[in-house]
């Protein structure tokens, strides 16, 4: 399975030094429900303040130290508000499927917000977090990761259709991608699609094409591509159209994402 990457949030003030982070990919049999796992810490491992972007999937954040977890919906716009403050933890990225496997509810309920994990997991959310903390490094956490997820998943295997089909296929926009040619190719009317993804995801199939093409940009920013480039290889039409569209939904031009950016690194496995 091809790695998926999103950027969930950027710090939202400059720091004394950049966040760790370190990513895996979660084991075979969770692939339908969990994107991906990273482990975060920020620069002195006290919560900060975050800019959420604008991203496709649900994300959960359980802080080992912080005041508790948190379920990040998808959504369209970048925000500040609510429940942003985290400093050293994980964050596990859900699918359409993973939400409504892992979490009970529809993932429409959660786009554009976020709630406590703990309203979502019970007494799960306490283990989980206790477990977690107890690990002796980032491989170990992965692994309870993979062990407590499955085992909340057992009883559930979804089958989400040309939804979730042309949901996986918009998260890669490395070329325009015509959403009624996307319908046309899964057996399905334009109309059919649209009304799936408000049922389903909670964006509409532009709109989470926009967001992936968004985050590709992110990604690509994240690891020194200068703007010019970025835009070419994200599919905008031109650096106008990049500058518009990046101040749109994140509320930052592109030299300010890449400053925030920088305060993010890689750390060692």
């Amino acid at each position: 399975m091809a790695r998926l990457t999103q950027v969930h949030s950027v710090p939202v003030r400059s720091q004394s030094g950049p966040c760790e982070t370190i990513s895996g990919l979660p084991h075979p049999r969770l692939r339908p429900y969990v994107l991906g796992y990273a482990g975060f810490r920020s620069a002195t491992g006290a919560p900060v303040r975050h800019r959420v972007l604008p991203l496709n999937v649900t994300t959960l954040i359980v802080d080992f130290a912080g005041p508790g977890g948190v379920v990040s919906g998808p959504r369209s716009t970048s925000t500040v508000s609510g429940r942003t403050w985290w400093g050293h933890g994980v964050s596990i990225g859900l699918t359409p499927a993973g939400v409504l496997a892992l979490l009970g509810v529809p993932m429409p309920e959660l786009a554009e917000g976020s709630g406590r994990l703990a309203d979502f997991l019970g007494r799960r959310d306490a283990e989980l977090t206790e477990r977690l903390g107890d690990a002796p490094d980032w491989a170990g956490r992965f692994a309870v990761l993979d062990d407590r997820l499955a085992a909340w998943s057992a009883t559930d295997r979804r089958q989400d259709g040309p939804v979730g089909a042309a949901w996986w296929r918009l998260q890669h926009p490395g070329r325009r991608l015509r959403i009624g040619a996307l319908a046309e190719e899964l057996g399905v009317s334009r109309r059919y699609l649209e009304l799936g993804f408000r049922r389903q995801i909670g964006l509409s199939p532009a709109t989470v094409a926009r967001i992936a093409r968004f985050q590709r940009a992110v990604h690509l920013l994240g690891h020194g591509s200068g703007l010019p480039r970025t835009a070419v290889e994200s599919g905008y039409a031109d650096q106008p159209h990049f500058n518009r569209e990046v101040r749109a939904m994140a509320g930052v031009t592109p030299t300010e994402l890449c400053a925030f950016l920088q305060y993010l690194r890689s750390a060692p496995g």
